[in-house]
């Protein structure tokens, strides 16, 4: 009989299938306990106690430990700082080693260094594995044995690495222990309030996730390389809030995509992993731009442009649209995001960074590796990041995404008697057509807050710190 007794911490991984730590703890010990801590160091800094995400994972830990339960164990769920109450609670068990998912966030990072030196204290182990990417740390490596920084390079490498083995299902089987002490508490004793999760429409756990995967696998996914960029359409997956907590695994996903074909969906999969990496080698990006140079703009001080932006009156429908959409849901379809992006920091010369921070507090779907590269993207700073030259048009985007005007229709309510070839820049309407419609531009709807090509131009000046002259170069290379 193997009397090793191990501790499953979960994290951002909230399944009892597929899952790698779980896996291999319960291949290696006869008794395997499974907890889950509600981290004092992330909750306590969230500005509002009424946090969607904070509800998804509360609701999420309560399937995972009925599913656990059902297999004899359950989950033990602590609140407090992670660092002191995992090992504390693996000394209360008696485990000989504590098992965890690997994440690439650095204060995560930090946090899991912290935690396995007091566990090495007190000759506990700690044992981490690979599980919300297909590949990571040095897997994936150009020939010169170093970390890709351009995408379509790693992702033909990670194809070209990829085996059945490295996206097949993670599975163990043994004896789960701790029923007698698990059990999730009331969001209320952690300090949280419930969400209006269930009137949007969101369905937390495992089940949230199998009833979205299989509508989209059998609906969707062989077109979604079609239907993605249109935000009036359902398109896409809706899975990022499930990704992002481990409510399904990457693997299934990427087998399911390899099966079908699904090379649109699959890059998508892949852009996650590269932004993992990312993150992961290259942590200075939190907080500063990948390419330093680009550290050297100097960007608007503009309070009022900001507000304007986060509120949705911009006086472009599309980007109001897109934000009032965030603002309500706690979600924004991908192409916005990227059309967002472009409008805060080139049209409104406002820094990423503010944008980048306003996304971390309303998004459900929060993951710092996407964010921070989707944003350094749009702003140019990042790894193969759009060229600071290619500006995003707000109404040509408009035009070609939301042609109809649907989706600003639906967020935007004052612009809906508008037709569709006005919908899209409605401050072209001449003053007797604006009264007739009965939406009079500067007071039902804001004009636009800025000319698009005059802040194209400015966006221009404004980063031409970040190439050298060529007789500033050429005299550089003579000192």
């Amino acid at each position: 009989m193997n009397h090793e007794k191990a501790l499953v911490w979960f994290r951002r991984d909230l399944r009892d299938a597929d899952h790698a730590a779980l896996a291999a703890a319960l291949a290696t010990a006869g008794e395997v306990y499974c907890a889950f801590v509600f981290d004092r160091e992330i909750l306590d800094a969230l500005p509002t106690k009424h946090d969607r995400r904070v509800h998804f994972i509360h609701a999420s830990l309560g399937e995972l430990d009925a599913a656990l339960r059902a297999r004899g164990g359950g989950l033990i769920v602590r609140h407090g700082r992670a660092a002191e109450e995992i090992p504390a609670l693996a000394r209360a068990l008696g485990v000989n080693a504590v098992f965890a998912n690997r994440d690439y966030e650095p204060a995560a990072k930090r946090r899991d260094a912290e935690v396995a030196a007091r566990l090495g204290a007190i000759n506990i182990g700690f044992r981490d594995f690979k599980d919300q990417a297909i590949f990571d740390r040095d897997e994936v490596l150009t020939q010169a044995g170093k970390a890709f920084t351009v995408f379509t390079p790693y992702k033909n490498a990670w194809l070209k690495r990829l085996t059945a083995a490295d996206c097949a299902t993670c599975a163990g089987a043994g004896r789960l222990a701790g029923g007698d002490q698990a059990g999730v508490p009331a969001l209320a004793e952690i300090g949280f309030e419930t969400t209006d999760l269930a009137a949007l429409g969101i369905r937390p756990g495992m089940s949230g996730a199998r009833a979205l995967w299989d509508e989209f696998r059998q609906e969707r996914l062989g077109r979604y390389g079609a239907l993605r960029d249109y935000p009036a359409i359902k398109g896409v997956s809706y899975l990022s809030v499930h990704l992002r907590f481990g409510t399904i695994g990457i693997r299934e996903l990427v087998r399911c995509a390899l099966e079908n074909r699904a090379d649109a969906w699959l890059n998508e999969l892949i852009w996650r992993d590269f932004y993992f990496m990312i993150l992961d080698r290259f942590p200075h990006v939190v907080g500063h731009a990948f390419k330093p140079e680009y550290d050297a703009i100097r960007w608007n001080d503009w309070p009022e442009g900001f507000a304007a932006w986060c509120a949705g009156r911009t006086g472009y429908p599309l980007v109001d649209a897109a934000m009032r959409q965030l603002d309500y849901s706690g979600w924004m379809h991908n192409r916005l995001r990227m059309v967002v992006a472009s409008f805060l920091t080139k049209d409104l010369g406002i820094d990423w960074r503010l944008g980048e921070r306003y996304f971390a507090d309303r998004l459900n779907d929060f993951d710092l590796a996407a964010n921070n590269g989707g944003w350094q993207w749009a702003a140019s700073s990042g790894c193969d990041a759009q060229p600071y030259f290619r500006i995003f048009n707000p109404v040509t985007q408009s035009e070609k995404f939301d042609p109809e005007g649907r989706f600003i229709r639906r967020y935007v309510p004052e612009l809906a008697a508008l037709p569709n070839k006005r919908i899209h820049a409605p401050w072209q309407m001449g003053k007797l057509e604006q009264e007739s419609i009965g939406v009079v531009i500067g007071r039902d709807y804001p004009g636009p807050i800025v000319d698009h090509a005059t802040a194209r131009e400015k966006t221009l000046g404004r980063y031409a710190v970040v190439k050298k002259p060529p007789l500033q170069a050429s005299a550089l290379a003579l000192t």
